[in-house]
């Protein structure tokens, strides 16, 4: 059930769309929404670094820093008076949390009082970047212990979900937060099994549907196709006009994630759809 959602702000593209969804399920799940704004720290860090180990050394000075400091203060206290003015016209119960640190280091401590964290795929500097995911949400869904829901930048009404579901201790997380979204929401769930066996697949998908027999889920359709999962399910999304992807994060070892990347990135990577891990 979810009770407490996390929602991480910086001022960027993504920010108004994180806020919607927060807004949004804050509504329809009655829970309180943490709204939390961090100044990077790292931005000094590199500064020093580079002026101590640098070609031409030059160490920025302490008024440099002072007055940079002063300007990331008055931004991020900028983006928590937009988020409360957008937040006040809605009856639900919120807070503004403004820290100071690592971003991932910071959203990932926080996230242990929750039960969900929502983030823009991308961040402040998402206008430089041609990827599909940023550094930061990248690295906060791989330590995060929590589920993280993570947004696009356009806002999409929600009303078909999709679970890929291979049976694994983290899939099966991930059938406990479909069956909760799809039924307090009152959405269609379509269960999916990447499978080369359509027998093992079967009875992954049976399983599924025996636990989501205690929910009152408008509509149920099962999906089994053979192929790569990570390029079966963002096919599966667009064919089936998915609105958001549930799914376990990280289901191969290390070392396979290592050289080929994990699932879960890859449809990060590759899907424009929000997309909800569980861990």
């Amino acid at each position: 059930m979810i009770k407490s959602i996390l929602v991480a702000v910086d001022g960027s593209a993504f920010t108004e769309t994180v806020l919607q969804y927060g807004i949004h399920f804050a509504e329809k799940f009655k829970a309180h929404l943490r709204v939390l704004t961090v100044i990077d720290v790292r931005i000094f860090e590199w500064a020093v670094a580079i002026g101590v180990e640098g070609f031409a050394p030059v160490i920025p000075s302490t008024i440099y820093q002072e007055e940079s400091q002063k300007l990331l203060e008055q931004k991020a206290d900028e983006v928590l008076k937009k988020t409360d003015r957008m937040l006040s016209q809605h009856k639900i119960d919120y807070q503004l949390d403004k820290e100071s640190g690592n971003p991932v280091d910071v959203i990932c401590d926080k996230a242990r009082l929750v039960d969900m964290v929502i983030m823009g795929a991308k961040g402040e500097f998402a206008k430089w970047s041609d990827k599909m995911m940023g550094a930061t949400v990248e690295a906060t869904s791989r330590l995060s212990i929590k589920p993280i829901f993570v947004s696009r930048q356009k806002y999409r009404d929600i009303k078909n979900i999709l679970l890929a579901y291979d049976g694994s201790e983290n899939a099966s997380k991930a059938l406990t937060l479909a069956a909760s979204f799809a039924s307090t929401l009152k959405l269609s769930l379509h269960l999916l099994n990447v499978n080369s066996s359509p027998d093992e697949a079967k009875i992954m998908i049976q399983e599924a549907k025996e636990y989501l027999v205690s929910y009152n889920i408008p509509k149920i359709e099962e999906i089994i196709i053979e192929g790569d999962p990570s390029e079966k399910i963002v096919e599966a999304a667009k064919d089936k006009n998915i609105d958001l992807i549930i799914m376990g994060s990280y289901g191969h070892s290390r070392i396979r994630e290592a050289i080929l990347g994990s699932t879960t990135v890859q449809v990060m990577r590759h899907s424009d759809l929000p997309i909800l891990m569980a861990r």
